[in-house]
């Protein structure tokens, strides 16, 4: 049997205010072929299937329109809710999916024997069994209230933790005897490495659970949660698939990727890259720096590249705040978006009591006087002082004005 390991999907996510929907359709279009050419019989999303737990209609249309489109190619599906997930939302289709054989659980039900989900071959024989944990909250891992300390709490989780894998592995075993076992999990494991992008879960991520943990008994541990691909340090293969799309421009160099497993060879996975539909750009340097980067930018095909921009000075200057924002707002090369801007300044303003030492006392200084002397901190010709010591005038009095009113 041939599985296909995915998640954090994050459908109806935003880059800076920029909808990413066009890119998961791309994805999603790209998944199916991979499907259908690969022969996969198995399909695992280990959380984060949405990326808010209210997602909106246009999100969830995109989410049932994948769904749809794998139908008819005679592979079932394993869903798991992550943190960024509403459980009842998800569960809400759940026995209409399961007509689709698309198998949902969005969080950790009552009765954990309902994590295990059967799987058969194409030839309707039954080949291995898995066991479907989604994120586990809080309060699915503390049932008592024993030890009040926050270490108290991190060990509870860890606890939890372990005990919840140990115990839908018993059962398992129990009821599946002499079949593989793999387990779905979307949790923060110790020693790996994350992005900007994940949400911190179970106590700001210092709950890290050791992968040690999850035992040996079983085939695969399928990850979801952090969006770099990478492996952990278990027993058995266990491996974070990571997010298909970039979701923060921390991830702009990450190579995406599904991972494949194939039963009948062995149990470690074979790496596919999923194709970049969208490149993220980071530019950085000074004024001059800026406009020659950006005037050197290519024409190219496909959606639009989103670009970061941050302005790095040496020193202070509001002139040059306002040229990047003109720079910004001026901006408008074909295929090519700037959604995010920053200035720098390497070496930082001081504050009026810096400025004047000891030798004044702030209630005494008048806003003026503060104002010269931060302007003169400032290379400003003798015309371009007097403008904005002019304006700055004007401002005073406008306020003057208000205050006695």
């Amino acid at each position: 049997m041939k599985i296909l390991h995915t998640a954090d999907w994050h459908i109806g996510k935003k880059l800076h205010k920029h909808d990413l929907y066009k890119d998961f359709d791309l994805f999603a279009a790209w998944l199916h072929d991979v499907i259908k050419k690969q022969d996969i019989s198995l399909l695992l999303v280990s959380g984060d299937v949405f990326d808010l737990a209210n997602p909106s209609s246009e999100a969830r249309q995109q989410y049932y329109r994948t769904l749809m489109q794998l139908r008819g190619l005679n592979c079932t599906v394993i869903i798991t809710g992550g943190n960024h997930d509403s459980p009842d939302m998800l569960n809400a289709p759940k026995e209409l999916l399961k007509a689709l054989d698309v198998h949902v659980q969005g969080g950790i039900p009552k009765n954990i024997e309902e994590c295990l989900i059967p799987v058969y071959d194409k030839d309707k024989k039954l080949e291995l069994v898995v066991a479907a944990l989604p994120y586990l909250r809080d309060a699915d891992l503390r049932k008592t209230a024993v030890g009040n300390s926050y270490e108290d709490r991190l060990e509870q989780i860890r606890e939890g933790i372990k005990n919840t894998f140990a115990h839908v592995a018993e059962l398992a075993i129990e009821h599946y005897p002499d079949l593989p076992i793999l387990a779905m999990a979307h949790l923060f494991t110790a020693g790996i490495e994350p992005s900007e992008s994940e949400r911190d879960i179970q106590v700001g991520n210092q709950a890290a659970f050791s992968a040690a943990q999850f035992g040996d008994c079983f085939k695969y541990i399928a990850l979801g949660h952090i969006h770099k691909p990478q492996r952990v340090n278990a027993l058995v293969p266990a491996f974070y698939s990571g997010s298909p799309l970039p979701l923060s421009f921390s991830e702009r160099t990450d190579e995406k990727r599904v991972l494949v497993l194939d039963t009948e060879k062995s149990w470690e996975h074979e790496s596919i890259a999923v194709p970049s539909f969208r490149k993220l750009l980071k530019i950085s340097g000074d004024l001059t720096a800026l406009r020659k980067k950006l005037d050197a930018l290519q024409e190219h095909t496909g959606l639009d590249s989103l670009i970061e921009i941050e302005l790095k000075e040496a020193q202070y200057d509001a002139t040059k705040i306002i040229d990047l924002d003109d720079m910004v707002t001026g901006f408008a090369k074909p295929g090519y978006e700037i959604v995010k801007h920053r200035a720098t300044f390497i070496e930082r303003q001081q504050s009026a009591s810096q400025l004047y030492g000891e030798v004044a006392k702030l209630e005494d200084l008048e806003p003026k006087d503060v104002f010269e002397k931060r302007i003169d901190e400032h290379p400003y010709d003798h015309s371009t002082r007097q403008d904005i010591i002019s304006a700055f005038d004007e401002l005073l009095e406008i306020a003057q004005k208000d205050n006695s009113l």
